[in-house]
C-alpha cells in the first residue's frame, strides 16, 4: 500500500515531506571525493537513525538507505559508472574513512566533524537502539558469522531486539521471500553485509519491498561484530592508517586492490571535495 502511494504522489513533493527533520536530525552535506557526504558526527548519526526509524513506523514512507564512503568506494565511484550510479542513490553516506575528513576538513568549508566507522557505528547503533526500542535485522556473511555476530551484540547490549538474522548466501530469486522476512520481523534497521557491490546492489532493487526505516550497508561488520576481526591500532585508524593494517593482515587478497585504488582516491580527495549541500 505505501509502495502505491509513493507511485501516486508527486516524488518532489513525496521527498520533500520525508526530508523535513528538526534539531539533531538537520545536518549539512558536502562533497568529499566526489561522493555527496554528510556532515555527522557518530553521535549525530545515531540520532538521525533514531529520529528516522520512528518516522518511518507504520508504514509512513520507504526506508533510507546509508551508504559508507571510503577510499575503495570513492575510488571505484570515480572508474566505474554503474558504481557511481549505485552510490548516487544512496540517502545518507557517511564517512567511514579517516582519509574522508580529513580532506573535508583542508578542502572544504562545511568539514565533516568525525569519522563515522561502520564497524564502530554498529556499536553506537545497538547502544542507541537498544534505549529507543529500535529493532535490528542481520543479513549477510556466513550462517556462522551472522549467528556469532547476534549473539555478541545481545550479550554486550542487554535488551537490544536483534528480532532476524540471515545468512548471504541465496539467490536473486529468493530476494522477495527474505524482504517479506525482514518486514514480519517488525525491525526497523536492516544491516546488509553482502559485500561489495552486491549489498548495495541489494539494498536499492529490494527498497520499495522493504518496511524497515534504514537499510545500512556494512560490509564485514558482522565478523567484527562476531570478533573474528581485530581492529587497528588506535593510532592507526586516527592516522588514516587502516587500510594498512588491513593490507598487513590479507596481502594477497588487498595487495593489487590497493594499488589501483588509493591513487585514484588520493586524486579524487584532492579535486572532487568541497561543493556544500543543504540538508
Amino acid at each position: 500500500m505505501r509502495t502505491q502511494l509513493a507511485l501516486q504522489t508527486d516524488p518532489v513533493q513525496a521527498h520533500a515531506r520525508a526530508e523535513r527533520r528538526t534539531g539533531s536530525r538537520v545536518y549539512a552535506r558536502v562533497t568529499v571525493g566526489g561522493l555527496r557526504t554528510a556532515c555527522v558526527s557518530r553521535h549525530q548519526l545515531g540520532s538521525v537513525m533514531v529520529g528516522d526509524c520512528l518516522a518511518a513506523r507504520g508504514g509512513k514512507r520507504l526506508p533510507k538507505l546509508v551508504f559508507a564512503s571510503n577510499g575503495h568506494a570513492i575510488a571505484m565511484s570515480a572508474l566505474d559508472t554503474k558504481f557511481r550510479a549505485l552510490f548516487a542513490q544512496a540517502d545518507l553516506i557517511h564517512a567511514d574513512g579517516e582519509p574522508v575528513v580529513f580532506a573535508s576538513k583542508l578542502f572544504s568549508k562545511t568539514p565533516v566533524p568525525e569519522r563515522s566507522a561502520t564497524t564502530d557505528f554498529l556499536f553506537d547503533a545497538a547502544r542507541v537502539a537498544r534505549d529507543a526500542g529500535l529493532k535490528f535485522f542481520l543479513l549477510g556473511s556466513n550462517e556462522a558469522v551472522n549467528a556469532r555476530a547476534a549473539e555478541k551484540l545481545q550479550q554486550d547490549y542487554p535488551g537490544i531486539e536483534i528480532v532476524g538474522r540471515r545468512n548471504g548466501y541465496f539467490g536473486r530469486e529468493d530476494e522477495a521471500a527474505i524482504c517479506d522476512a525482514i518486514n514480519a520481523s517488525g525491525a526497523d534497521v536492516l544491516w546488509v553485509g553482502l559485500g561489495v557491490p552486491f549489498e548495495y546492489e541489494f539494498s536499492l532493487r529490494n527498497k520499495s519491498r522493504l518496511n524497515v526505516g534504514w537499510v545500512v550497508t556494512c560490509g564485514g561488520c558482522f565478523n567484527f561484530a562476531a570478533g573474528d576481526y581485530a581492529r587497528a591500532p588506535q593510532w592507526m585508524q586516527k592516522n588514516g592508517l587502516e587500510w594498512a593494517f588491513r593490507l598487513w593482515r590479507e596481502p594477497r587478497r588487498l595487495f593489487w586492490r590497493y594499488l589501483i585504488t588509493n591513487p585514484v582516491a588520493i586524486a579524487m580527495l584532492a579535486f572532487k571535495t568541497g561543493a556544500r549541500f543543504a540538508s
